[in-house]
């Protein structure tokens, strides 16, 4: 993997949790003082970015676990435990799997496969 696909997937991997905070705040604010179509309209668009955040997450899993089993970055006897931990808890330990990986293979000048 080369230095701007590993940025894109940064990109990618940062944007469910950009979108948790978004959904929170966006959420807490159709408690104030909307009218009904308004609500239903902010509804309707969380609806539609829920979904794509969790395409987005169902596509990066697949391309986190893709990555894992074809890279020599990870030990051998780590593999099925990342593979685990990457299931688990997705959005939580893509960051991390992405930086020591993905990131930290491509600073030491080893080309990631």
């Amino acid at each position: 993997m080369n230095r701007s696909a590993a940025i894109l997937l940064a990109i990618a991997t940062a944007l469910p949790i950009v979108y948790i905070f978004y959904f929170f705040a966006a959420f807490d604010s159709m408690s104030g003082q909307m009218t009904q179509e308004e609500m239903q309209a902010k509804f309707d668009l969380l609806f539609r970015l829920h979904l794509g955040t969790m395409a987005l997450i169902g596509g990066l899993l697949i391309v986190y676990i893709i990555y894992l089993f074809r890279t020599e970055h990870v030990p051998k006897d780590k593999k099925a435990l990342w593979a685990v931990v990457l299931f688990m808890g997705n959005i939580l330990s893509m960051p991390v799997f992405w930086f020591l990986y993905v990131w930290k293979p491509l600073q030491r000048g080893s080309v990631a496969t």
